[in-house]
């Protein structure tokens, strides 16, 4: 088990653009396995991208309860409807708003195993399949909220 630092707001890597994964290798597998150890390590992560531990790889892991997901160069190919969600993020201790999200998305990536795979997320899993995705261009959650929400 290795451990990253999650990289916070202040740190501009959270703001740059990722770079595809060329290759599904046994270095993105550690990479995705870290992932997972330093958002599990948390104890209230539900979803970590590579750019929060500071690499600029189109990579991203979630575990909503149901157990680990790796997602390597995720696409949002369909999304329908939307909802109003409650957000936060592991880079942005502390903050929490309300942001648009849609209600049911279709996902495209590679596994860790380098296989095309779709999910389909509705409700929470939407939300924290785009969450996510946001992260690999650049974007916050912060960019997107309609209401900030006081603790």
């Amino acid at each position: 088990m290795a451990l990253r630092n999650i990289r916070t707001v202040e740190d501009e890597v959270l703001r740059k653009k990722c770079r595809p994964v060329e290759e599904v290798n046994d270095k993105i597998r550690d990479l995705l396995k870290d992932m997972a150890d330093t958002m599990y390590d948390t104890g209230n992560g539900a979803g970590l991208a590579a750019p929060q531990v500071g690499i600029l790889k189109r990579a991203i892991v979630i575990d909503m309860g149901d157990g680990l997901i790796n997602l390597v160069n995720p696409e949002i190919i369909e999304q329908k409807g939307s909802q109003e969600v409650i957000e936060g993020c592991l880079s942005i201790p502390g903050k929490w708003g309300k942001v648009i999200r849609p209600y049911e998305v279709r996902v495209k990536a590679l596994n860790e195993k380098g296989e095309e795979v779709v999910i389909k997320g509705k409700k929470e899993m939407a939300k924290c399949l785009c969450h996510e995705i946001d992260h690999l261009d650049g974007i916050l959650f912060t960019d997107k909220v309609t209401e900030y929400i006081k603790e």
